[in-house]
């Protein structure tokens, strides 16, 4: 499995995020995941092989071609990394719902 800082690497560019999303809908091609981002073959390949490095994606050949499939236990890890964090975001929404409240009562 991915270290933390692989994972957190991969997640943090935009386009990655992308194509994990669109994998968590579905595997697909690299041809497929080119034509939905508009990007080039080789620029595709090199964000899957960053993904697979942090083992978010599988990469499985079926005839021809390699497709792949999002592989969502590594996030475990952040998620496990996050929750200690998430009760400083609901104290802080809670107050500014109340604030806001006040202010517009």
């Amino acid at each position: 499995m991915g270290t933390m800082e692989t994972i957190f690497r991969a997640i943090a560019d935009p386009t990655r995020r992308g194509i994990l999303d669109q994998l968590a809908k579905g595997d697909e091609s690299v041809m497929s995941l080119a034509r939905g981002f508009e990007m080039s073959l080789p620029a595709v390949s090199q964000h899957l092989k960053i993904l697979q490095k942090a083992d978010l994606v599988i990469g499985q050949r079926k005839g021809r071609q390699i497709v792949y499939h999002l592989n969502a236990a590594p996030l475990r890890k952040v998620s496990r990394w996050v929750r200690p964090y998430e009760r400083f975001w609901k104290s802080r929404l809670d107050a500014l719902g109340d604030h806001l409240r006040r202010r517009h009562g």
